[in-house]
């Protein structure tokens, strides 16, 4: 079989180098202006060309997104700013808008592009129409099963295919809101809407991990409409912003006690409703045998140790993939203890067969583990391993050490602080400490606790 590529997200310089590092083959990032990634974005032209100089010198490859639907403000800026950042050589442009597509080709005919999953692209005759485009690639949207997927490569042989495995799904298709179907089956697109948006919510505030999950703050209830009159007054001030628009927030629908959904502000909006994020790991199989391209991973404002571990993860299922090997359902429990609004394989298989159920609720419990420290510097001379710490851990836990090499079991025997003291426990994020380790190659070294 041919090669399979994993494109791995990059919203830092250090997540793309975790990225590498851990199996990936592309790195995908983009200028906050251009791409749909502002907020945790640190890819201005600098870190452009850094990434793309060191993804290059690695042999791997760097896709600059720039998948924006524009207005003509930004349509009017788009050459000018883009024009020092192909000058750098990324790979390819992943792009959506069709104006800026045709713009960049006459431009640039020779700069591949990419056709972003904005496009929503669902069926074989679309893809030929963007190969008449002088497109290379399509990334198909999310919402096609794998049955639809396998026919469009069947009808389109000689255009390269992409689609997403893991990550955050959206609540809407094309602008279409599916909110009304998501709590109560009544779909808005069949004229059925039950207005889910104007039902009764409250406000609680979250806090952030280490691992980059949110968990209800120990505060009291924010009133929805105190929350949106502040926002409003600031937006009439334009260039004061409140305070409170940066922080994130739980919603409690009124009628279903209990389920926090997560809501965030950015400089483009609110954003009410999640659905849950998208595992797909179990179709890795089935993809390679259809003859994707390339397996796309979101989330480019996730963590390093997020990007590490889906890289891995996902690395060693398209490997056991293309050598014939079965699928490994304990890859199931590792991505269970990644930040997650809960999982879903998203259309590709609407009915999953008793031994998917088996595999989707008996290996989670068995791999349950949290971020707890990174390798910041080893000592090969004394085997001591500096670590960052990021959750709580102590003497006698089972940790499992987690390297781009391969992955092992280990027990914390000794620590002591940064001064050489000893101790029992790192209580902690902000912690900075030192144990023994069993492996010298530990540049990108991770440590997650089991409980």
């Amino acid at each position: 079989m041919k090669h399979i590529e994993l494109l791995s997200p990059a919203g830092t310089i250090r997540n793309m180098r975790y990225a590498f590092a851990f199996g990936a083959d592309a790195v995908y990032a983009g200028q906050p202006r251009y791409s749909l990634r502002v907020r945790n974005n640190d890819f201005m032209a600098d870190n452009l060309a850094k990434g793309i100089a060191e993804a290059h010198q690695l042999g791997k490859k760097f896709f600059l997104a720039a998948n924006v639907i524009p207005h003509n403000a930004k349509v009017k800026t788009f050459i000018k700013d883009i024009e020092p950042i192909i000058a750098m050589g990324p790979d390819a442009l992943i792009m959506a808008d069709p104006g800026l597509i045709m713009m960049t080709r006459e431009q640039w005919p020779d700069m591949p592009i990419h056709l972003s999953v904005q496009a929503n692209t669902v069926n074989y005759a679309s893809v030929r129409f963007w190969k008449s485009m002088g497109v290379e690639r399509v990334i198909l949207s999310r919402e096609l099963s794998l049955d639809e997927i396998a026919e469009i490569r069947q009808q389109c042989p000689d255009m390269e295919l992409e689609v997403f495995v893991h990550g955050a799904l959206c609540i809407a298709y094309s602008g279409r809101c599916l909110l009304s179907g998501y709590f109560n089956h009544r779909d808005p697109n069949q004229g059925t809407c039950t207005n889910s948006c104007r039902w009764k919510y409250d406000t609680k505030p979250a806090v952030e991990n280490a691992e980059g999950d949110y968990l209800l703050a120990d505060s009291a209830v924010i009133s929805m409409n105190d929350l949106n009159q502040g926002l409003n007054t600031a937006s009439c001030g334009g260039a004061d912003r409140h305070p409170l628009a940066d922080n994130i927030y739980f919603l409690e629908e009124e009628g279903r006690p209990g389920e926090l959904l997560p809501v965030m502000e950015d400089e483009n909006g609110t954003y009410i409703m999640n659905s849950k994020d998208l595992r797909a790991i179990e179709h890795v199989q089935r993809l390679v045998e259809i003859g994707i391209d390339s397996l796309k991973i979101e989330g480019r404002t996730k963590s390093h140790f997020y990007v590490a571990r889906t890289a891995q993860t996902y690395r060693q299922a398209i490997d056991d993939a293309l050598a014939g090997r079965p699928f490994q359902p304990e890859l199931l429990g590792i991505l269970d203890n990644l930040a997650n609004r809960g999982y879903t394989d998203g259309f590709y298989q609407r009915h999953h067969t008793h031994e998917h159920q088996n595999y989707l609720s008996g290996y989670s419990k068995s791999h349950q583990q949290q971020f707890c420290g990174e390798i910041t510097h080893y000592d090969t001379e004394t085997g001591w391993a500096d670590i960052s710490v990021k959750n709580k851990f102590s003497l006698g836990d089972k940790l499992e050490l987690i390297l781009p090499h391969g992955n092992r079991d280990i027990t914390v025997e000794n620590m002591v602080d940064k001064y050489g003291q000893p101790m029992h426990e790192a209580s902690g994020g902000g912690y900075e400490v030192k144990i023994p380790l069993p492996d010298a190659d530990c540049r990108y070294g991770l440590l997650a606790r089991y409980y």
